[in-house]
C-alpha cells in the first residue's frame, strides 16, 4: 500500500505528469481526480473528458462486443482495494476505449492493470492509483506470428499460452473469491446466531468486543456471554476453543450454550463450570478449551468467579490499582480433575470499579512470556479505567496493538460495576 509523504525540493505533480507508464488517480467514489500524459496518449482522451467524471461513465464496456467484461473485472478489483486496503494486480484485460468525437465508436485495447490504495493519516483509503500498461500491440501480433515450427514460433506459442493461462487464472480466482465470500457470509450468520446475547441489551455498563484472527474467515472459537440471574445478580463469561474457523466456532457454540444453561440451573460458578467440563469430555474438539465465569451480586457488591485454565480476569479499583482474579484457576475443560465442583473465589468491589475478562489473543505474543502481555493490559487498564466501558474497550485494544485484529482471536468484556 502507499502512504502519503512529502519531501522538500521534489515537484511531485511534475514527476507524476511525465511518468512513462499510464496513470490515473481515483477518489473512493471512483471519480477521476488526476491523470498523467501517458494515460491520455494511451487512451486518446483529453483531460476535459476525464477529470471530475465517474470512471465507468467515461470508460464503459464496448456495446458492440458481446464478450466485453473489462468494466466488471475492473470494478471488482477496485472494490477489493477499497475493502482490503491492499494493491490488486489484474490479469491482462480487453477493455476497449471510446474514440473522442465519434459517439458509439470504440478502439480495441488490451491492458495490464494494477490498482494501488493511497492511505490517509487515519488508515482510510483516500485515493486509488490505477496504473496500466498498454498491451494492445503485443496481443494483436500474436495471431499473425508463424506456427511453433517456424522462426520465432516457439516464443510466440509460449506467449500466447501465457496470455491464455492468465485469463483462465483470473476467471478461477474470481470464482474462488465468490465462493469464499459465500462461505464467509454463511459463517458470519452462523456465529452471530450462536453469540446472540439478549441479556446484554439491558446492560449499558457492559461493553464487548469480538475480533477473529486477522487472516481467518472472520469466525473463531472465542466467545463471550452475559446472563441475568435475578434483579440483583448477573454473570459474565469468556472462553476459548483451540483452533479457528467453522469447526472451532461450532464447538464454541455448544460450550457457550451449555455453560449458559448450567449457570441458570446453579448460580454457583464452580458447579456450572464442572458441568461444562464434564460435557466437554463428550464433545469432539472441546478438549483443552478454557473458560472463566464470574457471578456479580450487586447488593453485597461481590464477585464470585472460577476459571478452567483461562487467563485471570482483571479488576481495576478506583485508585488505579489492578487486581488479577487468579485464586480459583484449575485445569482446562475436559481434563480429568479430582475436585468437584471446581473451586471458586470471592472478591468485593466498590461502585465504579471495572472488571475485564478477555481471551489470550489480547495479550499473547509469539516469542514473549504471557506475563509480559498481562502486565501491558494491567498497566493500560489502571491508567484508563475511568473511561466509559466502550471507550475503554477500544483503548485497551489500541494500547495492546490489536485494534485492527491480531494473529489470534480476541474476545473482550468490560464491566463497569
Amino acid at each position: 500500500m502507499v502512504r502519503v509523504t512529502t519531501t522538500a525540493g521534489i515537484d511531485y505533480r511534475a514527476l507524476f505528469a511525465v511518468t512513462p507508464s499510464p496513470y490515473l488517480v481515483l477518489d473512493p467514489d471512483l471519480t477521476i481526480v488526476e491523470v498523467n500524459e501517458a494515460y491520455l496518449r494511451a487512451t486518446g482522451r483529453t483531460r476535459e473528458e476525464l477529470i471530475g467524471r465517474y470512471l465507468f461513465k467515461v470508460h464503459p464496456d464496448n456495446p458492440a462486443d458481446p464478450d466485453a467484461d473489462g468494466e466488471r473485472n475492473l470494478r471488482a478489483s477496485l472494490r477489493r482495494v477499497l475493502c482490503s486496503k491492499e494493491p490488486d494486480t489484474m490479469a491482462v484485460q480487453k477493455y476497449d476505449v471510446p474514440v473522442t468525437g465519434r459517439p458509439g465508436v470504440f478502439r480495441e485495447k488490451w491492458w495490464s492493470p494494477i490498482n494501488t490504495p493511497v492511505l490517509g493519516p487515519h488508515g482510510d483509503v483516500e485515493w486509488i492509483i490505477h496504473r496500466v500498461e498498454d498491451m494492445t500491440e503485443f496481443v494483436r501480433t500474436l495471431p499473425r506470428r508463424v506456427g511453433p515450427d517456424g522462426p520465432g514460433g516457439q516464443q510466440a506459442a509460449m506467449e500466447a499460452e501465457l496470455y491464455a493461462r492468465a485469463q483462465e487464472l483470473q476467471r478461477l480466482n474470481e470464482r474462488l473469491r465468490e465462493s469464499h465470500d459465500r462461505e464467509r457470509r454463511t459463517a458470519l450468520t452462523l456465529q452471530q446466531a450462536m453469540l446472540h446475547t439478549p441479556d446484554l441489551d439491558g446492560h449499558s455498563d457492559i461493553a464487548v468486543r469480538y475480533m477473529p484472527a486477522a487472516r481467518s474467515l472472520n469466525v473463531c472459537g472465542d466467545w463471550y456471554d452475559v446472563v441475568d440471574l435475578s434483579g440483583e445478580s448477573f454473570t459474565v463469561a469468556v472462553g476459548d476453543v483451540v483452533g479457528h474457523g467453522l469447526d472451532a466456532a461450532a464447538v464454541m457454540g455448544m460450550l457457550r450454550s451449555t455453560l449458559s444453561a448450567a449457570v441458570r440451573a446453579s448460580r454457583e460458578p464452580g458447579t456450572a463450570m464442572d458441568v461444562l467440563s464434564r460435557y466437554a469430555r463428550t464433545c469432539e474438539g472441546a478438549l483443552a478449551a478454557t473458560a472463566v465465569k464470574a457471578v456479580i451480586d450487586t447488593r453485597p457488591r461481590r464477585i464470585t468467579y472460577t476459571s478452567a485454565g483461562h487467563l485471570p480476569p482483571a479488576l481495576a479499583r478506583g485508585d488505579g490499582t489492578v487486581v488479577l482474579l487468579d485464586q480459583a484457576t484449575d485445569p482446562p475443560l475436559g481434563v480429568p480433575f479430582d475436585q468437584a465442583p471446581r473451586p471458586q473465589a470471592t472478591v468485593t468491589y466498590d461502585p465504579g470499579d471495572t472488571l475485564v475478562l478477555y481471551t489470550d489473543g489480547l495479550v499473547e505474543r509469539r516469542g514473549e512470556d504471557i506475563d509480559a502481555g498481562i502486565d501491558r493490559l494491567t498497566e493500560a487498564l489502571g491508567r484508563h479505567a475511568g473511561l466509559a466501558p466502550g471507550h475503554l474497550a477500544d483503548t485497551l485494544l489500541a494500547r495492546l496493538d490489536v485494534a485492527g485484529g491480531g494473529p489470534d482471536d480476541i474476545a473482550l468484556v468490560v464491566v463497569r460495576l
